[in-house]
């Protein structure tokens, strides 16, 4: 059984960065493409960025795109999100998720297992 356990979120305000960590368990981390997506209060959960497993290949959403960064260090079974230049409208629960499939995945079908989700908040 794969797990995934996310770190790092919390109170922040406007212009700050951040950095989530998911760690994960159970499974072949190192194949596994991984993203982060997020829940922000009475909207549908959105994607935010992906890396794929082997070349390392990243793909963020535009909303997100020049302000984050998706890494992964396959030695500690985790995948991390930075985020500079919080604004608040990034307010959201953020989750993470392993794909058994090779390339990038922004859709959440294409993801087979996931996280709890941290809380991150930026106040104005």
């Amino acid at each position: 059984q794969v797990q995934l356990v996310e770190s790092g979120g919390g109170l922040v305000q406007a212009g700050d960065s951040l950095i989530l960590s998911c760690a994960t368990s159970g499974g072949t981390f190192n194949r596994y493409a991984m993203g982060w997506f997020r829940q922000a209060p009475a909207k549908e959960r959105e994607f935010v960025a992906s890396i794929t497993g082997g070349v390392l290949w990243t793909y963020y959403a535009e909303s997100v795109k020049g302000r984050s960064t998706i890494s992964r260090d396959n030695a500690k079974n985790t995948v991390y999100l930075e985020m500079k230049s919080l604004k608040p409208e990034d307010t959201a629960v953020y989750y993470c998720a392993a794909s058994v499939r090779a390339g990038i995945q922004t859709r959440e079908d294409g993801y087979d297992y996931w996280g709890q989700g941290t809380q991150v908040t930026v106040s104005s």
